[in-house]
């Protein structure tokens, strides 16, 4: 991608630097080449971030979404503060000033909810536009929550990436480009044989384990399309866009219902946290123990139990805000 503006070394440095630190930094090139368009159209004499340049950059556009906002501020922000590593000047917006989002609550599916959940995706109809759809909706939203996946981990998971000999999963695709091997349930492991049988016994290692139309891997959306009509089907009620329950609390649900798990059979909590983060991909172990937070609220029982053991690590109720 080009750049041409005062900014285009520092913004090629950027991204640079963030690759090199295990960042994907994927969109961010695009914002930021947006930005130095802007920079060569309505500032061209700068050459270095102003405060003026920075607040003209964050003025909320018509019907724009502070979640939109707010993505189109943070890789300048980045940048303001690489350039200020570097011995240069440069504003950066104050915290106070950042957009504001509802922070999202996590949706934690009950047992009686992911019961009926699994009864929709498990009687999944055939579609001729997708013929692969009602095999693998079952066992890929099963995956989801067995093992705590992120949902771009799932769909993009390959088959050389599922070793039914020894009942693991290689996560190839996990945030910062790291890998993890995740080893599975018996009981998760026959389904994943069965489908296995089901459509890939002419399947090429780098296919897709879970194709979507014309083989190629589902999208965000069409999977987010699908959990909405399970949830329908299954009489739970959807808040609507942005407010879930989302695929992602799949994995929200997994690691609360180890923690309730763990506390209920008396293991040690301080052994088993990293494990769990190490299961998870959590790179700071503060991610993970977000989740003692929320089992603590969901489960009042255990809330001393859990306290008494990891009160001094657990966060308050602004912690972990992860997405992907």
């Amino acid at each position: 991608m080009d750049y041409s503006s005062a900014f285009a070394p520092h913004i090629i440095g950027l991204i640079q630097q963030k690759r090199a630190l295990g960042y994907k930094y994927d969109s961010q090139p695009g914002i930021l080449r947006r930005f130095d368009t802007f920079c060569k159209e309505c500032h061209p004499g700068e050459v270095t971030i102003t405060r003026e340049l920075m607040l003209a950059w964050a003025v909320q556009r018509p019907g724009e979404h502070p979640a939109t906002l707010q993505g189109r501020i943070t890789p300048v922000q980045e940048l303001a503060k690489y350039m200020v590593r570097l011995g240069g000047d440069a504003f950066c917006l104050p915290k106070g000033m950042m957009p504001r989002i509802p922070r999202y609550m996590p949706h934690i599916y009950s047992n009686n909810e992911l019961k009926q959940i699994f009864i929709q995706t498990d009687h999944c109809h055939y579609c001729s536009g997708v013929p692969y759809r009602h095999l693998v909706m079952p066992v890929f939203f099963h995956l989801l929550y067995s093992c705590g996946l992120r949902l771009t981990e799932a769909r993009l998971l390959k088959v050389e990436g599922v070793d039914l000999n020894e009942g693991v999963i290689t996560v190839m695709n996990a945030k910062r480009d790291k890998h993890r091997q995740l080893p599975v349930s018996p009981e998760m492991l026959e389904r994943l044989k069965a489908y296995r049988q089901s459509i890939h016994l002419l399947s090429g290692p780098k296919d897709c384990f879970f194709p979507g139309r014309d083989s190629k891997p589902m999208t965000i959306g069409n999977v987010e399309k699908n959990l909405r009509k399970f949830l329908w089907k299954a009489g739970i009620s959807h808040g609507g866009r942005g407010k879930g329950p989302r695929v992602h609390d799949f994995r929200h649900t997994f690691a609360v219902h180890c923690l309730r798990r763990w506390v209920l059979e008396k293991k040690d909590l301080r052994a088993r946290l990293p494990v769990l983060q190490a299961y998870l991909g959590h790179v700071s172990l503060g991610d993970t123990a977000y989740y003692l937070h929320l089992t603590a609220d969901l489960f009042p029982n255990i809330t001393e139990q859990v306290e008494r053991v990891l009160g001094d690590i657990i966060p308050d109720a602004g912690g972990n805000d992860e997405t992907d």
